[in-house]
């Protein structure tokens, strides 16, 4: 017997949506429109860190749905975007909007480039957007409109757009000092949960991964973002940015102060 649809999609008994919904700090009823989706999106992206402390500890990623559960709800950890889309998804699956997972070939970095992002694509109100709390400091702040090709979109302070390239792609660019940056392509191949266990154990284990060779911490917020990358902490408030240097010694408390992440040994 095929397995359903529903088995195709992280899975974890001891999802709560109410402790979910505690822990991003959502508050009302979630509504089943764009403008209830967008919300339980934005609450999300500005309470969980995009973060990679456990790769630079030299951990193993799991991708059990009950692990992912237990280090963001439970643990008030953050992840990045397998754990990050994946609890999103559980959120989802929980509230009834229907979504499927896409591979999204990350364009950041020069060189040739896996298939190793997860993207999420979701039908709401008979409309089908790409949803991803789990791309960093570049991350979309919303659903975006899959129809919408050419558009400019504003979220907060920053712009995106969604263009086709000559292989029929979806391309994801953001605006940056006037001129549009490449984020990441993907097609609406759906993929289950299972596909991306090797691209996660490249992210977490290979040497020429960019979670191996540097410490990430992100965390969006309605007027910007907050970004750490090895000694460094970026502030971002409407547009304006601000650069902070600190010494190794400083880093548990700016974790705990800026990002509310406290990490056990």
């Amino acid at each position: 017997m095929a397995p359903s649809k529903n088995q195709y999609k992280i899975e974890a008994e001891n999802f709560n949506l109410q402790q979910y919904l505690d822990r991003i700090k959502f508050s009302g009823e979630i509504e089943l429109t764009i403008e209830g989706i967008t919300k339980l999106m934005r609450s999300q992206l500005f309470s969980v860190p995009f973060e990679n402390i456990d790769v630079q500890a030299g951990k193993v990623i799991s991708l059990n749905g009950d692990d992912i559960v237990n280090q963001i709800v439970n643990l008030n950890r953050g992840g990045y975007c397998y754990q990050i889309n994946g609890l999103f998804s559980l959120a989802l699956q929980e509230i009834g909007i229907p979504h499927y997972y896409v591979a999204a070939r990350p364009l950041v970095n020069p060189g040739q480039n896996a298939k190793t992002h997860l993207g999420i694509i979701a039908t709401i109100e008979n409309e089908d957007y790409l949803i991803d709390l789990g791309f960093g400091g570049n991350s979309i702040r919303q659903p975006l409109k899959l129809s919408e090709i050419g558009t400019e979109i504003q979220h907060d302070s920053d712009t995106f757009t969604l263009v086709k390239t000559e292989d029929n792609d979806y391309l994801l660019q953001i605006l940056i000092a006037q001129e549009w940056t490449n984020l990441y392509s993907f097609d609406l191949s759906p993929q289950r949960w299972i596909d991306f266990k090797p691209a996660n154990y490249y992210n977490y284990s290979h040497p020429d991964s960019v979670f191996t060779q540097k410490l990430i911490v992100v965390l969006q917020n309605p007027l910007g973002k907050k970004i750490l990358s090895k000694n460094s902490l970026k502030s971002v408030t409407n547009g304006i940015t601000e650069l902070l240097s600190f010494e190794d010694e400083q880093l548990e408390n700016i974790l705990v102060s800026e990002f509310n992440l406290k990490v056990e040994s």
